[in-house]
């Protein structure tokens, strides 16, 4: 059971969770933007990658719950759920997720509808907050402070 769960787990990271990453990433850059001095005149280096990138967001982001959910379930059958690096990796998921549900997503879909070069900028940060705490993830699953198994 643990070499399936672990298998899961970390294909559903990598199929899942990397999508998610590089979409947000990509996105302010396809995204429309007000440009010029008066603002008036919108900037779309691509609308139809934009919304792609967007639809990645929201389908690729829901699917990776599957990666918390079967990490976690990994975490309990091997007798792990206790240990600190993992508890902060799920604090650090959880934050992540929250992120993206409650920020990115609804910032990327306000954008789309409402081109503002302000709000490109705000999405520019959360993504990059997004792709370090997912960092930090893998860094804590890798190297495991802590961890008896080390």
């Amino acid at each position: 059971m643990k070499p399936l769960l672990l298998s899961v787990h970390v294909l559903a990271g990598i199929l899942f969770v990397g999508p998610v990453a590089v979409a947000t990433s990509l996105f302010p850059r396809y995204a429309p933007a007000p440009n010029g001095p008066a603002g008036g005149q919108l900037a779309e280096p691509d609308m139809g990658t934009a919304r792609l990138l967007h639809r990645i967001t929201r389908v690729y982001g829901t699917l990776a719950l599957v990666v918390p959910i079967v990490g976690l379930m990994l975490a309990v059958v091997q007798g792990r759920a206790t240990e600190v690096w993992i508890i902060v990796a799920m604090v650090l998921t959880a934050f992540a997720g929250g992120l993206l549900a409650l920020q990115i997503s609804p910032r990327q879909r306000d954008v789309l509808a409402h081109p503002d070069a302000g709000a490109l900028g705000g999405l520019r940060m959360m993504t990059g907050i997004f792709n370090l705490l997912w960092a930090a993830v893998v860094v804590l699953m890798v190297v495991r402070p802590g961890s008896r198994y080390a």
